[in-house]
């Protein structure tokens, strides 16, 4: 098998790898906010139901949280690079379908495709760090600086979505993607070295199927349930396959030879910890930038660009704090960052729900820059965690193991939380008409819209002079639903802190959670003369002779 040695490339080959793991993963997550801050003018344009507007934002993140442990997998066993150039080439394709759309359900599909092609890039770009840069304290900075790259692509969507749009249909949105995408291919292809998992893997069938059955059903169920009700015959059934899919996934992996996710990571707290961790607060911040898109367009009447520059807050804080927090982690433990990061993020979640359809940019950023700075505070060391925690040979794992819970919840997190915030916004509707003087036919004309096609149908309909009352009253009844997706988003964030402070911690004694080797001689850590890197179950590593 071919597979290079870290140690033994040179270093520009070394910094050509991590340049182009940046911006593979910046080209992933671009999307994520560009297609966030354009969901007002896509509903409009598309005469879109919330439900539908919902699967716009899942059918990207559920393709990543299905995929990405089948991507990491195969990149380890037909070479990373490989599995690099495919994803980046996905991702043009999406772009692409998404820009030619002229209905929701072709949305839908290049959607899918661009989330099968980040499906591929994050776990690879990852393990082509790990591969290029074998000293955990070194490996450390770069991640950090791979979380920036990350951040960046969030923070540049709004902005660009905003600039596009005062000028452009919606569709445009999808062309920067198309030449950053090819771009990248020409240049990873001349630039980057392949490597490959240093032992013997091969692609876990029975795992990917069970995998992506029980995601989608559950997701499914939950998006079907928040726009009908969970009592209908369907969303039940999903419910119920996803119920089944999860426990083939495990029995699965359990008689696996080659599982795509060995369960015996979870035997790691500080895996255990960071998955959770991932996975419970990317449900409750990207349910919330979901409906901060909606509060933007449907209550506060702004233009993409002038949300852009609210959500730019949280994106530039976080980049500002992501550089110094992924040089403090060999200062401060993983505990400390993450614990304190996630209640500074339910801090700003909790202030939020003081805003209403009046409230200033400044009123709004002082209570948006918390949530950066926390945001901030935690991916760096939740990534590196999460990769540290485990033997060498099984870092791609370990990161395709995290992003996955985490996209899992970022699937979540729209469903959920739009559930939450339609159901609550149409049963105090009619009171808010009513509390606004609006009668007879044209809140009969409010209501109907809103049962058949969501809020959003709401603000499409001419009611004459009633239409301002209307408006105020759709505005208000959207913010008792935001106040509790944010309450809701709040307590989310905070179980999270409070799984990272019980589960981060050193075991008494001294004890250690495993034993993973630095590859000093070889890829695969294997032992020969030099140091092994103790890690703790709180994913700090100290160092001992061998």
């Amino acid at each position: 098998m071919n597979v290079t040695t870290p140690a033994s490339g040179p270093a520009d080959r070394r910094a050509a790898t991590f340049v182009m793991a940046c911006l593979g993963v910046f080209v992933a997550y671009l999307p994520v906010t560009t297609v966030a801050v354009s969901l007002p003018a896509i509903q409009s344009a598309l005469d879109a139901t919330t439900a539908q507007l919902s699967w716009v934002q899942d059918a990207f993140v559920l393709p990543m949280a299905a995929f990405i442990l089948t991507a990491g997998v195969v990149g380890d066993v037909h070479g990373r690079k490989k599995v690099f150039l495919a994803g980046l080439l996905f991702s043009a394709a999406g772009a692409a379908v998404a820009l030619s759309a002229q209905s929701v359900q072709v949305l839908w599909i290049g959607q899918a495709l661009a989330g099968l092609g980040a499906a591929t890039l994050l776990p690879t770009t990852l393990a082509l760090i790990s591969h290029a840069v074998p000293d955990h304290r070194e490996r450390g900075r770069f991640i950090g600086l791979w979380a920036t790259a990350l951040m960046l692509a969030l923070a540049v969507g709004p902005i660009v979505a905003g600039v596009i749009l005062d000028h452009f249909s919606w569709r445009w949105i999808y062309l920067l993607a198309i030449p950053a995408s090819l771009l990248a291919t020409v240049a990873a292809a001349r630039l980057l070295t392949d490597s490959r998992a240093p032992f013997e893997r091969r692609l876990d069938w029975p795992g990917q199927i069970t995998a992506t059955v029980a995601v989608t059903a559950l997701v499914y169920g939950v998006i079907e349930g928040g726009a009908d009700s969970f009592t209908e015959p369907k969303v039940l059934v999903a419910l119920a396959v996803a119920v089944v899919g999860g426990v083939a996934f495990v029995l699965a992996e359990r008689r696996s030879d080659s599982p795509m996710l060995d369960l015996a990571l979870f035997r790691s707290p500080a895996f255990t910890a960071t998955t959770l961790v991932a996975m419970i607060t990317f449900l409750g911040l990207i349910g919330f930038f979901f409906l901060l898109s909606l509060y933007f367009g449907l209550v506060q009447r702004l233009d993409t660009l002038e949300a852009g520059w609210r959500m730019l807050v949280v994106t530039v804080c976080a980049i500002l704090v992501g550089g110094p927090v992924g040089r403090l982690m060999h200062r401060v433990s993983a505990r400390v960052l993450i614990t304190g990061g996630l209640l500074v993020v339910s801090a700003s979640l909790f202030s939020l729900t003081g805003i209403d359809a009046d409230t200033s940019f400044l009123s709004l950023a002082w209570r948006l820059a918390p949530l950066g700075l926390g945001l901030g505070a935690v991916m760096t060391p939740m990534t590196a965690t999460a990769v540290a925690s485990v033997p060498h040979h099984l870092a791609g794992m370990a990161a395709a193991g995290n992003n996955a819970f985490r996209q899992v919840g970022g699937a979540l997190g729209p469903a959920v939380l739009g559930a939450l915030l339609t159901t609550r916004a149409l049963d105090t509707l009619p009171g808010r008409l009513a509390d606004a003087g609006v009668t007879g036919t044209a809140s009969e004309r409010a209501l109907a819209a809103a049962d058949q096609g969501g809020l959003g149908a709401v603000a499409g309909i001419d009611l004459g002079a009633d239409t301002g009352r209307v408006m105020g009253a759709l505005g208000e009844a959207f913010l008792d639903g935001l106040r509790l997706c944010l309450m809701v988003a709040g307590s989310l964030t905070m179980l999270a802190a409070v799984v990272a402070l019980v589960l981060l911690r050193r075991p008494r004694g001294g004890g250690v959670g495993h034993t993973r080797v630095a590859a000093s001689s070889s890829a695969g850590g294997a032992v020969g003369g030099g140091v092994a890197v103790v890690a703790g179950s709180d994913g700090g590593e100290g160092r001992r002779q061998v």
